[in-house]
């Protein structure tokens, strides 16, 4: 196993003897916050994957595994980091999206298969991070919420886009306008995750999948998601783009603000 940038919020491992590149994600100690150093990262390792993960590459990269270290795989953006922004919260929640949303396309658009392992909470943006993955294994701890309306944002990475192709409009805006949490139950019944196991049992069973798709037959593989997923990637890109300015706005006006303060316990209610 070849690892890069041990110290960074975001790290690259790559497993050459069975072909699987891992995206870690590892800032435990915020929970995998959205943030403009840790999104930065995010999407430079995304970059160096799509890279490894050409035909052509030497040494080429046969599938993904997309994990974090820690409780959570991501309680999606850094409320207090909102906060400090104080007026310029609007630009700055507008990079911080850009940024991400380079991030979700480039994995949404990598050729070979893509697994993700989820736990704990996965919120926000990490709803949409997630979701690029073709394949989700699940912890029996993980708790799936959008809580975007719940602080006055509407949605970005892409969940405005993949909810409703996945789960229909009406269970989409379900999900989004009331904030409730999904269980891993309700999410795998809905097909959301394709395998729900004990917290134990996921990473073994997420990297015993990657490493099977990676051993399979990859030019078919990578044929098969060309059917499946390139057709919808150019209606991604224009949604990101409208999510990115609709974000931004919302969190500019006077009552999102006043909603990130509330939730973070630095006003009165």
């Amino acid at each position: 196993m070849t690892t890069t940038g041990p110290a960074a919020p975001v790290r690259l491992e790559l497993d050459h003897e069975r072909r699987v590149a891992h995206i870690v994600l590892a800032r435990e100690n915020t929970g995998n916050a959205f943030e403009l150093d840790f999104i930065r990262a995010l999407r430079d390792a995304v970059r160096q994957v799509a890279d490894l993960t050409r035909d052509t590459a030497p040494g080429s990269m046969a599938a993904v595994l997309l994990r974090a270290e820690g409780r959570n795989f991501s309680v999606g953006g850094n409320l207090r980091e909102f906060a400090a922004q104080g007026d310029d919260v609007g630009p700055y929640v507008r990079e911080l999206a850009d940024t991400a949303h380079s991030a979700v396309l480039a994995l949404a658009g990598l050729q070979v298969p893509v697994v993700a392992e989820v736990r704990g909470a996965v919120a926000g943006g990490g709803v949409g991070l997630a979701l690029t993955a073709d394949l989700i294994v699940a912890a029996r701890s993980t708790k799936l919420r959008l809580a975007y309306t719940a602080i006055g944002l509407t949605p970005d990475c892409g969940t405005s886009w993949f909810l409703p192709r996945m789960l229909g409009e009406q269970r989409a805006l379900d999900l989004t306008l009331t904030n409730r949490t999904l269980t891993p139950a309700e999410a795998e019944r809905w097909g959301l995750f394709s395998r729900v196991v004990d917290d134990a049992d996921a990473p073994l069973v997420a990297e015993e999948l990657a490493g099977t798709l990676a051993a399979g037959h990859g030019s078919a593989l990578r044929r098969a998601k060309l059917l499946m997923r390139d057709r919808g990637l150019a209606g991604l890109r224009e949604r990101l783009e409208l999510e990115a300015v609709l974000i931004a706005e919302a969190a500019a006006r006077p009552e999102a603000r006043a909603a990130a303060k509330r939730f973070l316990g630095l006003t009165a209610r």
